[in-house]
């Protein structure tokens, strides 16, 4: 079963509540983020991740509207490929994406200059065929490289060369390729510990072969402590030690892992899984800050509210209230402003 997109990463809500990254909290933030991003997309009426396909639209149709005019209504595009009507392929020049503005494009408009128009074919149903990406935009961040080659269509594993760009849940694009996140664990970077590191919290110096190969937020794996990289001066990182529960220990001569081997759903979201050299660059998709932070907000309410028993409260004795988290009202209020879609205005 395909997977369906989120909105945060699980290493978004973990780090918001610096929480102990166990089995159990992965397990209970994974399904919060999944839960948030669905109702997100109740809420805002539209979805924030790209998918190509075709889609098909009845002409005439209960739109009401003009002859020259095609409502998308909730089926957003980001581009077009190719629209035939009535069984005969529009030229590009045959019609406009609107608004200009978009994407995200609501309709399509026959270009009046010209001599397009919608048609139907034996019927009206599904007369009107729309090849290209759909949703709300396709913007991406670069996030660093293939480390190892995929040599197959088929592999549900690629290794990359900065974990801490990449969680699980995220959307990449590798060529032309999307692929879903949904496991990500450690693998070994082939460097080792340069010089000891003692078992205390003051020794924040982990002196490695090539720092330029290691990112900010990264954590990284000794033995069994993990520790965050919060600074990195040539081959010296500067690191949070005992970092996700972990427990402090020395080290000498240790193999330094990062969380780099993600396990991944190929071919998703409408493209064709292919093979990738090494070295390819990769994309994150870039959901939009403030939808982001809604489903990190949206997360976190729901996983303290299942362990309080949906129960939650503030305050102690006489003075316990139920906790009413107008912040997060507040919050939605202003996303929904911002990126909610609207009803269309009707005239009489």
């Amino acid at each position: 079963m395909a997977t369906i997109p989120w909105y945060c990463s699980r290493e978004d809500v973990m780090g918001a509540t610096d929480s102990k990254f166990t089995a159990r909290d992965t397990a209970r933030v994974d399904r919060a983020v999944a839960a948030s991003s669905r109702g997100i997309e109740l809420t805002l009426h539209r979805k924030f991740y790209p998918w190509t396909g075709t889609r098909t639209f009845d002409w005439p149709n209960d739109q009401h509207g003009t002859s020259w005019r095609l409502w998308l209504n909730q089926h957003e595009l980001v581009s077009v490929s190719g629209i035939v009507t009535g069984g005969v392929t529009l030229a590009p020049a045959g019609y406009l994406l609107r608004p200009d503005a978009g994407p995200p494009y609501t309709r399509v408009e026959i270009n009046l200059s010209g001599g397009a128009s919608f048609g139907a074919g034996a019927t009206h149903q599904r007369a009107i065929s729309i090849a290209g990406v759909w949703g709300y935009d396709a913007d991406t961040d670069p996030v660093g490289s293939l480390a190892v080659a995929v040599s197959s269509t088929t592999a549900t594993s690629i290794t990359v060369t900065d974990s801490a760009a990449v969680g699980v849940g995220h959307i990449l694009l590798v060529g032309s390729e999307r692929m879903i996140v949904t496991g990500k664990r450690m693998a070994s970077t082939g460097q080792t510990v340069q010089a000891p590191l003692a078992a205390q919290q003051n020794a924040t110096t982990l002196a490695v072969a090539d720092g330029s190969t290691y990112a900010y937020d990264e954590v990284v794996l000794l033995d069994s402590e993990r520790m965050l990289i919060v600074d990195i001066a040539g081959n010296n990182l500067s690191v949070r030690r005992a970092w996700d529960g972990s427990t402090l220990a020395a080290h000498t001569g240790s193999t330094i892992y990062a969380g780099r081997a993600l396990t991944v759903e190929r071919g998703a979201l409408g493209t064709t899984a292919a093979t990738h050299l090494i070295g390819a660059p990769i994309a994150r998709h870039h959901v939009v800050d403030p939808v982001r932070q809604l489903c990190i907000a949206e997360t976190i309410n729901t996983v303290h509210q299942e362990l309080a028993g949906y129960a939650r409260q503030i305050g102690a004795g006489e003075t316990a209230r139920e906790s009413y988290a107008r912040g997060l009202r507040d919050l939605r209020a202003e996303v929904y402003a911002a990126y909610g879609r609207k009803a269309r205005i009707r005239a009489v």
